[in-house]
């Protein structure tokens, strides 16, 4: 019976270290997975995205490549045609005195002993979530870019 729940255990504790393994890529980590899409890239590009930076003139593949996929996509119209904006966005948490970009770790100290664990169940919940960056296509190349500024 031990060695049951030692292997379930196990087989649990597999499954959420490959998961989170999966959900942090690098530029590297996707250049490797794409090397057909890297490779296409000028020159100038390919350092670029080596870098995890993009460019005005970039194609969809390059910057996938550079900051991964978007965490989600909107359309834009205007009088110069339709354009494609990709989204990367970024929560902050506020714990009652200070905002904090999330997701970390706190500590807290419940009746029955100490504890470090992850938020967001110390705070009211996210303060905000906004975009950090944005990057607009149009006809399929990337012409115009937002960036926070820290």
């Amino acid at each position: 019976m031990k060695i049951l729940k030692n292997s379930l255990i196990f087989a649990a504790m597999t499954g959420i270290f490959i998961g989170v393994g999966a959900c942090t890529s690098t530029p590297q980590s996707r250049i490797a997975s794409h090397p057909g899409v890297f490779d296409r890239l000028t020159p100038e590009e390919q350092a670029m995205v080596r870098q995890g930076r993009v460019g005005i003139g970039m194609d969809p593949g390059a910057v996938k490549l550079a900051l991964g996929d978007p965490d989600r996509v909107t359309l834009e119209t205007t009088a110069k045609g339709q354009s494609e904006v990709w989204h990367y966005q970024q929560t902050v948490y506020y714990d009652g005195d200070f905002v904090y970009p999330g997701p970390y770790w706190y500590h807290r100290r419940p009746y029955w002993g100490t504890y470090w664990g992850p938020g967001p169940w110390a705070f009211d919940g996210p303060a905000a979530v906004y975009d950090h960056f944005r990057v607009v296509f149009r006809d399929g190349k990337v012409v115009s870019i937002h960036q926070e500024v820290p």
